[in-house]
C-alpha cells in the first residue's frame, strides 16, 4: 500500500502513534502484546520506515560530504576510496563532489552539504574557505582539511609534507647528475604546487657547494593536467637544444605523463638519456607509462581513512582540539630518472 504513514499503522493496530514510535525505536519499553500488534499491522499494511528522515530529525546523518579539487586525478580517487572504506565500517556513506578548482563550485557543494545536514565534511580546498567552514561548525557540522595543512590550526588536517617531497625529488635528480632542472606545474594559487616548488629550491640551495651549481627554473602550466603537461613539453622542445633543461620535476604525475607524451612521442629528446622526469603522487599510471615514471608516492588511501577517523572523533566530541596529521612522501625510482653513462 503506497503512502502508508505511522498514524495508519497506529489506527490499524489500535494503539497510539507514540506506541508505534516506541516499537520502532525502543521496543523494550513496550508490552509484548503491543509489539506483536504493531508488527502485524506493519506487515499487513506494508509500512516502510524512513530511516533517513528519522535520523535527520534526530540530528544524526549517515552521510559525510567530501569535496575534492580534481575528480579526474587518480590521486583524489584513491583518497576518496580510503575514506569510503573507513566510512563503510561505520555504516556511513560518502557523498563527494569535484570542484575542478572552481571557487563557485566549491561553494555550491558546501551549501548542498549544509542543506543536507551531513555528519561532517572532508575537503581539499581551493579558495579561502575558513569562514565557510566556521559556519558549518557552528551548525554542528565539523570539517577536516584533506591534502592541505591547516597553518593556523583552526581545523584538523591530513596532508603530506609537499615541501619535503619537493626537496627529496630534486635531491634525487641532483644525485643522478642533473643540474639544469625545471619545475613544471601550476596554477600557483594551489598550496601544494607552491610547496613543491619551495622544496625544489631548498634542494638546489643545499647543493651550492657542488662543482656545478644547480639551477631551478619554472615552467608554469594553467592546470595540473596531462594536457597542460603536453603543452609544456612542446614549449621545452621548441627551445634550442643547448637551452633545454636536463631534468623536469612535475608538480604531479598527470603533468609528468603529459611531458612524457610530448617528449617521447615526438622522439626529439630521449628519456632519461637527455632529460629526466619525476612526478608527484605515484598514481597507478606512473609505473605503466611508456617510460616508467619516477614519482613521490603519497599514501592516498591512508590519507582518506585518517581524515574520516578524525572527523568521526570530532563529531563525537566537538571540544577536541584540532590536530594536524602530516605524512612523509616516499621516493619511488623508476627508469625516467635513471643515471646515464655520460653523467
Amino acid at each position: 500500500m503506497a503512502g502508508v504513514r505511522i498514524r495508519d499503522v497506529a489506527q490499524h493496530a489500535g494503539v497510539s502513534v507514540g506506541t508505534v514510535s516506541n516499537v520502532l525505536n525502543r521496543p523494550g519499553d513496550v508490552s509484548p502484546d503491543s509489539v506483536e500488534r504493531v508488527n502485524r499491522a506493519i506487515e499487513q499494511l506494508g509500512y516502510v520506515r524512513n530511516d533517513a528522515a528519522r535520523k535527520l530529525r534526530a540530528g544524526v546523518s549517515t552521510t559525510v560530504g567530501f569535496v575534492v579539487l580534481d575528480g579526474q586525478n587518480p590521486f583524489f580517487t584513491d583518497v576518496v576510496r580510503g575514506a569510503e572504506d573507513e566510512a563503510s565500517s561505520h555504516n556511513l556513506a560518502i557523498l563527494h563532489g569535484n570542484t575542478d578548482e572552481d571557487v563557485a563550485r566549491e561553494r555550491m557543494y558546501l551549501d548542498l552539504f549544509e542543506e543536507q545536514q551531513v555528519r561532517g565534511v572532508l575537503i581539499s580546498p581551493y579558495g579561502d574557505i575558513h569562514p565557510r567552514l566556521e559556519r558549518l561548525r557552528a551548525r554542528g557540522i565539523p570539517a577536516v582539511l584533506v591534502d592541505r595543512f591547516s597553518g593556523d590550526g583552526r581545523f584538523s588536517s591530513v596532508s603530506v609534507d609537499s615541501v619535503a617531497g619537493g626537496r627529496m625529488a630534486v635531491e634525487h635528480l641532483i644525485g643522478t647528475g642533473r643540474r639544469r632542472i625545471a619545475f613544471v606545474g601550476g596554477p600557483f594559487d594551489m598550496q601544494q604546487v607552491r610547496d613543491r616548488l619551495a622544496g625544489a629550491r631548498v634542494a638546489a640551495e643545499n647543493a651550492e657547494n657542488a662543482a656545478t651549481p644547480v639551477e631551478i627554473e619554472v615552467v608554469a602550466t594553467e592546470a595540473p593536467t596531462v594536457e597542460a603537461g603536453v603543452v609544456a613539453g612542446a614549449r621545452i622542445l621548441a627551445r634550442p637544444r643547448g637551452d633545454r633543461p636536463d631534468a623536469l620535476f612535475a608538480a604531479n604525475d598527470l603533468v609528468a605523463l603529459g611531458l612524457l607524451q610530448a617528449l617521447v612521442v615526438d622522439g626529439r629528446m630521449l628519456v632519461p638519456d637527455e632529460i629526466a622526469i619525476i612526478g608527484f603522487d605515484d598514481i597507478p599510471f606512473a609505473g605503466a607509462a611508456a617510460v616508467p615514471l619516477s614519482s613521490m608516492r603519497q599514501p592516498s588511501r591512508m590519507i582518506g581513512r585518517t581524515a574520516l577517523r578524525i572527523l568521526l572523533e570530532e563529531t563525537a566530541d566537538p571540544n577536541l582540539i584540532p590536530r594536524q596529521t602530516v605524512f612523509l612522501p616516499e621516493l619511488v625510482v623508476r627508469r625516467s630518472t635513471a643515471a646515464t653513462a655520460a653523467r
